[in-house]
């Protein structure tokens, strides 16, 4: 009896020992990892972060104030009465290339600790360019920290911090040997390489964008194309930062197409009188791309061209010259198409080559910087050959020959020729419209305030919520209007 007793316990003893042993590998859901690859991470927020720019570029506020498209219905963005706008998905982006940082610090993985940086670079550069001062530094603390409610940064603090990030990212990825998942990498397929283009490029942009007030940025724009090795930059459109659509489902196609990846309805949607008058000066090519023509020019009111853009915030802007049959449309063959036979020139672009060599031609034409074997004028040509490239046309030296085209060393011309080739970029054309004041458009009789905004006003939970470091940022920045400048705008 006492030998069984015996028995019993040590068999209890084993079969506890087990258990305990065993005990975080039974109470673990296969289903529901604690850890998630690096490789995942970077997928979701290369993808969501190009796909929601691109939707910005598109069907959101930027459009409207980049004149690109007129609405004809639901016209609060055309009137360019704004209020509020919500930040909560930039941040939520954020938060995952925080994790994706996190995640790859902890496996010593370089590689993906540079590819962060750069995401974070474009992502927090985005957000400080729509609204100005932002929280920054104490921001995505909830978790770590219990900072619910964080402060503001400075414009003037964050740009730096950025530009920081992005010279550390080329660094990390010009001394790792790590390899970089192909399959992860949706943008550049595991090129280390690509990656250093489109970090530099990146900063090319930023540091023109706050040149007026930052008085590195030429110094800085010069040390990178002064050493193509240690700071390389695109060299072609192959090099563009950008994710295709897949087209076989609405999250991964192009806004407006059958598949409708956001709300994006061309019948509300016309082209604005704005783009169509600039193409046509220009006998532009990429008008037939871009624009469809008039339905029939019998029965047309006020313009009786074969491509008519319609004015922003007039009243009643369905009916312009003559209604529906009179007035042109963004392309359907070009536009709208998803599945097998989405254009494949469509894709959402982060940066751009086209965009880069417009940056480097405005430096040029400034005297700011010197660039090997180029001028503004043949920086100037080359950016509007490539956009035309890159919409599968080609112009004949007749177009270049134009009064309007030919290059006459103005700010005006090249930026109004950048503006067009930014269409549907990103927000570039917006952003480049209040940095110079060109294009300058006809805002239209109704629109709202003193002519293109210049800022996306603060949610209204940051001053319901945290009202004490909202008020404090106010403060300092100005008045929470749409007019109010940021400080590379001053």
């Amino acid at each position: 009896m006492k030998f069984k007793y015996i028995t019993l316990l040590f068999a209890i003893t084993v079969l506890l020992a087990s258990c305990t042993k065993d005990f975080e590998k039974i109470n673990t859901n296969p289903n529901a990892p604690e850890t998630t690859s690096t490789e995942f991470l970077m997928s979701d927020v290369l993808v969501s972060t190009a796909y929601a720019y691109q939707e910005n570029a598109v069907d959101r506020r930027p459009a409207s104030a980049a004149r690109y498209l007129t609405l004809v219905r639901n016209t609060g963005y055309d009137l360019l009465d704004w209020g509020p706008v919500d930040w909560d998905d930039i941040y939520a982006r954020l938060a995952v290339n925080k994790t994706f940082l996190e995640t790859a610090q902890k496996r010593s993985e370089n590689q993906y600790i540079a590819i962060s940086k750069i995401m974070k670079a474009f992502n927090f550069g985005y957000l400080t360019d729509l609204y100005g001062d932002i929280p920054y530094s104490q921001a995505l603390k909830s978790k770590e920290a219990n900072l619910i409610y964080p402060e503001y940064d400075q414009q003037q603090t964050i740009y730096p911090d950025l530009l920081r990030e992005l010279k550390e990212a080329n660094n990390l990825l010009k001394s790792n040997v790590q390899e970089i998942n192909a399959k992860g990498d949706v943008m550049f397929k595991g090129n280390a390489l690509a990656w250093r283009k489109f970090a530099n490029s990146l900063r090319l942009r930023m540091l023109l964008r706050i040149s007026k007030n930052y008085a590195p940025a030429f110094t800085e724009m010069q040390e990178i194309v002064n050493d193509k090795t240690a700071f390389p930059i695109f060299e072609s459109s192959a090099d563009n930062a950008e994710i295709a659509y897949l087209g076989n489902m609405a999250t991964y196609s192009w806004p407006g197409g059958p598949l409708a990846m956001i709300d994006f309805d061309y019948l509300k949607t016309k082209v604005s009188k704005e783009l169509v008058d600039r193409l046509m000066e220009r006998n532009d090519p990429r008008l037939a791309v871009w624009v469809e023509p008039v339905k029939s020019t019998v029965g047309s009111t006020v313009d009786f061209n074969k491509y008519v853009g319609v004015p922003n915030a007039i009243d009643a802007p369905s009916a312009y010259n003559g209604g529906e049959d009179h007035v042109s449309v963004f392309s359907s063959s070009f536009f709208r198409k998803n599945g097998g036979s989405a254009n494949p020139l469509l894709k959402a672009s982060l940066v751009t080559y086209t965009e880069q060599c417009f940056i480097l031609a405005e430096a040029l034409q400034k005297g700011k910087i010197t660039l090997n074997g180029e001028t503004a004028e043949s920086m100037y040509y080359k950016a509007i050959k490539e956009s035309m490239s890159s919409y599968g046309v080609t112009a004949a030296q007749s177009y270049y020959n134009q009064p309007l085209v030919k290059y006459d060393g103005t700010l005006v011309q090249l930026v109004t020729q950048k503006w067009m080739a930014m269409l549907f970029k990103g927000s570039e054309g917006w952003f480049d419209q209040r940095r110079t004041g060109y294009p300058a458009f006809v805002t239209g009789p109704l629109a709202a305030g003193r002519g293109i905004p210049k800022r996306y006003i603060y949610p209204d939970s940051e001053s319901a919520k945290n009202k004490t470091n909202y008020q404090k940022a106010v403060s300092a920045f100005g008045t929470d209007n749409q007019y109010t400048l940021m400080w590379y705008l001053k």
